[in-house]
């Protein structure tokens, strides 16, 4: 484990001082979302120092700019539109003057500091101690909280107490639309295609201690509001004048003080887009957004959170006994994740959340596949939103495929609101597997909620079309014993691309013929009308479905007899093999430093492949096909992507490479809290934060989702004295609880479930206890 950047506290991230050096960092760290919109940690009274050591952002999620996408050498069915998530204005502000000092910590003196993320009521706070160059001594207190229950919703409580004078202070309370997108860089994980001032300014207006601003994007003509409000608590008098400009609104407040008194400006601040409401409803929405926040008041809107964040912690929260440094860690990513998260349909999950512009803000593949298992088992209401979001992109999917020539539906490989954004197709569109992942999603959210009503409106089109897509790409091919192959694909592992038969794209292209025409036949049975109204729709008719089950019979599947193992493609084994740590540090990540053509000629990995094939289809392999397939995978991985190592946790855990699991574990749950590769100032990894609720549920808790319900098999570290969790699973809640000589299930809701430990099948009924001995 790297040096701890932050003090171990269990419900806490602290901050005990102001580094220039780390800023930057950090403001990743104590950033704050809702799912909507979120804010990085930077100061509401502002930032003085290099812009090297800072970015100011705020995102919604989903509202984004159109750019073109240029290629040198161009070529057909190349995406030529991207998408681009953009900093949208900046509603926090509210500088501070001290008898005419400007509050900046970067000058004057910091007498004290302490800086901190409360995670289980869900706010940040700012204490302060500072004297001004002229030496004047301010106590500061600043609350900033991003409301969970009340979407378009953000407060800051800024509350100032002179100590050593008596005179004047002035708060000036801003919205800035004067915003610019990120800085530009060569690294292609950060780089983003839009960079500089993007929003046009439609309208602005302040009146006393309101306003609001409007703008709107050029090419995607979506539109936003932000408004504000505020109140004001002072035994001294005050006076206030609107601050106004092209693109700023605010109101500046001039009040008379006394030493040892305290003054406190509360701020309401909303967001309102053009995606969930007409442009005509913007401001008048976001005006009452915050009339009824100030009605409310502070204190019911932080009640609101602890409340909401008590119901999340009691179905979602880990507690590991024995390591506070990981149970911090493990907590902070699951929060990170809920501040993440969008709560309706028509958005997703970004790969930085709200907390950075890397990768553009776009949906991948992970969302689907590490994180959604996460809400899934924990919050499964928000996991419908992300099949529903898939649904609600099939058209766009059946747009992709016929412009590549396809039948069916071809997922986009990165995107926000529909179409392919990645201009790099051997890493983008090659990777076809996506079809199949958003199609195992599918499953295993109808498995874990028996929620048929989706299945049978929406999720079976998702899969009878996707199935399509497989017919269309793969061929029967003669020297191959007449097998169903799939070429010229890329798998999870980026480092080798455009490959025939990569097993994980096969074996989850089987699982998806399978599902398929298990769904058409079980439809037909119990949902006939349902069935024809969607075979009607898509024109699907009994041919196909026998042609999915042909395919899905006749698949190849790699399997090399001399390695014993799965063979990652038709020609991986055949390369040159590297061991990852033979690569020197400062030539890490290889695709930073390597042309893609000196990656993809050598077998190395950047992350798992057959064995991410291994973990989610778990019960097609033996522990001994586990084993070797690890033993050789392992040495030529280099964990460059922070998707690899909770992997790499689940699987050593299930072969008895104890060690090695907690290891990775380590490296996962606090790949952020530690900076652990240097990067955090770009954004959190929120796949890798879900993969860490994975290693710790599906590793040493054991939980596997097979066909037949939930399996375990514990493996609790040696270094922990224990380890309990509760899932939701078929309308039932279980708690689970082990240490080294027992694990104990508990029913605490729902009427009974049946589960598997070592393969024995428990019974439970609601509210029993049942205590097991672990082998």
């Amino acid at each position: 484990m790297n040096k701890a950047i932050y003090p171990f506290e269990e419900w806490k991230i602290t901050e005990n001082e102001f580094d220039i050096g780390t800023n930057y960092r950090d403001e990743t760290i104590f950033s704050l979302g809702n799912g909507y919109f979120g804010t990085r940690g930077t100061f509401e009274e502002g930032y003085s120092g290099r812009l090297d050591t800072t970015f100011n952002a705020t995102y919604i999620n989903g509202f984004y700019e159109i750019h073109d996408i240029s290629y040198p050498e161009g070529g057909y069915g190349l995406p030529d539109i991207g998408q681009t998530m953009i900093n949208v204005a900046d509603g926090k502000i509210i500088k501070l003057f001290i008898c005419g000092e400007r509050f900046d910590l970067l000058k004057g003196k910091i007498l004290s500091y302490e800086r901190t993320l409360y995670m289980k009521y869900g706010y940040l706070e700012r204490k302060i101690k500072w004297e001004s160059p002229g030496k004047k001594i301010v106590e500061i207190n600043i609350k900033r909280l991003i409301s969970l229950t009340r979407q378009h919703l953000g407060v800051i409580i800024f509350t100032v107490k002179p100590i050593n004078f008596t005179g004047d202070i002035t708060f000036i309370s801003e919205v800035n639309g004067d915003i610019v997108n990120n800085k530009e860089t060569k690294d292609v994980r950060v780089g983003n295609n839009i960079s500089g001032r993007v929003l046009e300014t439609f309208g602005i207006k302040t009146e006393g201690l309101e306003g609001w601003i409007l703008q709107g994007t050029k090419r995607s003509k979506l539109k936003y509001a932000c408004s504000y409000d505020h109140e004001i608590i002072s035994d001294d008098d005050y006076d206030m004048n609107a601050v106004s400009d092209a693109d700023l609104a605010g109101v500046k407040i001039d009040v008379d003080v006394s030493s040892g008194r305290e003054y406190t400006l509360i701020k309401y601040i909303s967001y309102y887009t053009s995606r969930e409401c007409t442009e005509e409803e913007l401001i008048s929405n976001a005006l009452n957004e915050v009339k009824h926040g100030k009605n409310d008041g502070p204190d019911v809107i932080f009640r609101e959170q602890k409340d909401y964040l008590n119901k999340f912690w009691d179905d979602a929260d880990i507690i590991i006994d024995g390591n506070t440094a990981l149970q911090q860690g493990i907590r902070f990513n699951e929060f990170q994740l809920l501040q993440s998260v969008g709560r309706s349909d028509i958005t997703n999950i970004c790969a930085k959340g709200l907390t950075g512009e890397g990768y553009e803000g776009h949906y991948f593949w992970d969302s689907d596949v590490y994180i959604m298992p996460f809400f899934l088992y924990t919050v499964p209401d928000i996991a419908r939103n992300f099949v529903m979001f898939r649904y609600n992109l099939l058209d766009a999917a059946r747009k992709r495929a016929k412009e590549l020539g396809y039948k069916g539906a071809l997922y986009p490989w990165r995107t926000i609101d529909g179409p392919e954004c990645s201009a790099f197709f051997p890493a983008g569109t090659a990777q076809y597997h996506i079809d199949s992942d958003i199609v195992l999603s599918v499953k295993k959210y109808v498995e874990a909620t028996l929620d048929y009503d989706f299945l049978y409106k929406y999720g079976a089109e998702i899969v009878f079309e996707t199935a399509r897509l497989w017919l269309s790409i793969g061929s029967y091919i003669p020297l191959r014993g007449n097998k169903f192959c799939i070429n010229c694909v890329t798998g999870p592992d980026e480092y080798t691309a455009l490959v025939d038969n990569n097993a994980y794209t096969n074996y989850m292209a089987k699982m998806n013929l399978e599902y398929a025409c298990e769904i058409a036949k079980d439809m037909k049975n119990k949902a006939p009308e349902a069935y024809r109204k969607v075979a009607e729709k898509i024109a699907l008719t009994q041919k196909e479905i026998d042609a999915f089950a042909d395919a899905a019979q006749n698949m190849y599947l790699p399997y090399s007899e001399e390695l014993s193992i799965i063979p990652q493609d038709d020609t991986f084994i055949y390369k040159k093999r590297i061991n990852a740590d033979d690569i020197p540090q400062d030539e890490k990540p290889i695709l930073l430093h390597r042309h893609y053509l000196n990656i993809y000629r050598y077998q190395i990995c950047k992350q798992p492949d057959v064995l991410l094939l291994m973990y989610l289809r778990g019960e097609l392999f033996s522990k001994d096909e586990l084993k070797k397939n690890y033993d050789y995978y392992e040495p030529i991985t280099t964990h460059d992507s922070s998707l690899s190592s909770s992997i790499f946790s689940i699987l050593a855990n299930d072969i008895g490479y104890f060690s090695k699991a907690y290891r990775y574990f380590m490296m996962t749950s606090r790949m952020d809290l530690d900076d652990y590769n240097g990067n955090v100032k770009d954004g959190i990894h929120t796949a890798c934060m879900a993969g860490a609720w994975s290693a710790v549920i599906s590793g040493f808790g054991g939980m596997k989702v097979y066909s037949d319900g939930l399996h375990f098999t514990p493996a609790l570290p040696k270094e922990w004295n224990s380890l309990s969790f509760k899932v939701k699973y078929r309308n039932c809640r279980i708690y689970v609880r082990i240490d080294d000589k027992n694990i104990i299930f508990k029913l605490l809701d729902g009427s009974s479930l049946d589960i598997y430990l070592y393969d024995d099948r428990i019974s439970l009924e609601n509210g029993e206890r049942i205590i097991k001995e672990v082998l």
